[in-house]
């Protein structure tokens, strides 16, 4: 009996592997579980949203061995007859673990994130400098590095009628640099004759008045050639043809605009004056414009004296026929226009009325004039000096 072996030892054995190698597996399996779930957190879902198969697939158990049947009695030895040796059990092997399959999509799901990656690391600069920027922007208080510093300018006030002599006042005055009269002799690139002024003298009539806007120490040279670029764009606009139709310049359109700009203050009183001077130079008569005079002797002020209106001289209207040599001031756009387009009268007169702001009496006859005239120089009389109310 002590040679007895039993012949289910060995088949409990191989159960017992078995469950060994079953539980081994199944603990293998969920740490394969563990890293799938690992590697999906790194790696991201599928384009399909599918989680990456895992890189370790589950050991399959093998099947647990079937006990051999038993053996009929006639087989089992005896006492008396040795034991046949059993054939051993087999063992299962699990054949060797194969690497993780690669998913066909991994190799685009890579470079997706390296190019999320880029992205991302410009995103981030982008909005970094957009921080500098708004940074700078918003500090009201930090000068800017490389801002021009503002030039200060000035205004320069040229008022309608003025002749150049009183502009070169006003330019000393306002501290432009050099010399406003000799700059207006001529001025280069204006040729006064283009606009039938052959003989003139000096610019005079062509110094458009306006404001001008000069830089803090300008010229007279800056301001000289801004007026000769507003003459030209402001007569552009008025239409000289009439005046053409009657056998005048340009020029001589300016001498006669001159003359209403000196001798009216009321708008409406521009063109009445215009027919006027139209119609004395029809005549042939004398203008008897004593704003002529007045511009010859630089006397804007004082009252003119008998003699000095009996005196000939070329500015003196009372004396000469026709048009003064030149203007005697610098009209601006009203007067330029009355003398282009007088009102059609015919008035051969006009006489300051008394007690106004500077208004005239318009009259045709000699006899009108006259008693204009004397209505006039009652009041200057009486009041010892100018009978207006201004």
């Amino acid at each position: 009996m002590s040679d007895w072996q039993d012949p289910f030892a060995e088949d409990e054995a191989a159960r017992e592997r078995a469950a060994r190698r079953a539980e081994r597996e199944r603990r293998r399996g969920e740490e394969d579980a563990r890293e799938s779930l690992g590697d999906r957190v790194r790696e991201g879902l599928n384009e399909d949203g599918a989680p990456p198969p895992a890189r370790h697939p589950p050991a399959a158990t093998p099947p647990a061995a079937e006990p051999p049947a038993a053996l009929p009695p006639s087989a089992v030895a005896g006492p008396s007859a040795p034991a046949e040796p059993e054939p051993p059990t087999e063992q299962y092997v699990p054949p060797p673990a194969a690497p993780p399959p690669r998913h066909p999509s991994s190799g685009a799901a890579h470079g997706r994130r390296v190019a999320a990656l880029v992205a991302l690391g410009l995103l981030i600069a982008i909005v970094a400098a957009l921080g500098t920027i708004i940074s700078r922007d918003g500090d009201d208080d930090a000068p800017a590095a490389d801002a021009p510093k503002a030039k200060r300018t000035i205004e320069f006030v040229v008022p309608e009628g003025l002749d150049r002599t009183q502009i070169a006042d006003v330019a000393k005055k306002e501290g432009l640099k050099g010399d406003y009269l000799k700059a207006t002799q001529s001025f280069k690139g204006f040729d006064p004759a283009e606009y039938g002024a052959e003989g003139a003298e000096n610019l005079e009539g062509f110094l458009f008045p306006a404001t001008y806007e000069l830089f803090k120490g300008a010229s007279v040279d800056d301001l000289v050639e801004k007026q000769l670029e507003a003459f030209e764009a402001n007569l552009a606009e008025v239409d000289v043809k009439g005046a053409k139709g009657r056998g005048y310049t340009p020029y001589e359109l300016v001498i006669i605009a001159s003359m209403v700009e000196r001798e009216i203050a009321v708008p409406e009183e521009r063109k009445l004056a215009a027919s006027v001077i139209y119609n004395r130079l029809d005549d042939g008569s004398p203008l008897g414009i004593d704003a002529t005079i007045r511009f010859e002797d630089q006397n804007y002020s004082g009252q003119l004296v008998q003699s000095r209106l009996e005196e000939d001289t070329p500015y003196n209207t009372r004396t000469n026929a026709g048009l003064p040599p030149g203007p005697i001031g610098n009209p601006g756009l009203a007067s330029l226009e009355a003398a282009a387009s007088p009102a059609e009268t015919d008035f051969f007169y006009f006489v300051v009325k008394p007690g106004s702001c500077n208004e005239h009496t318009f009259v045709e006859t000699e006899e009108e004039f006259a008693a204009a005239k004397a209505e006039y120089q009652a009041a200057l009389q009486a009041e010892g000096g100018s009978p207006t109310e201004c």
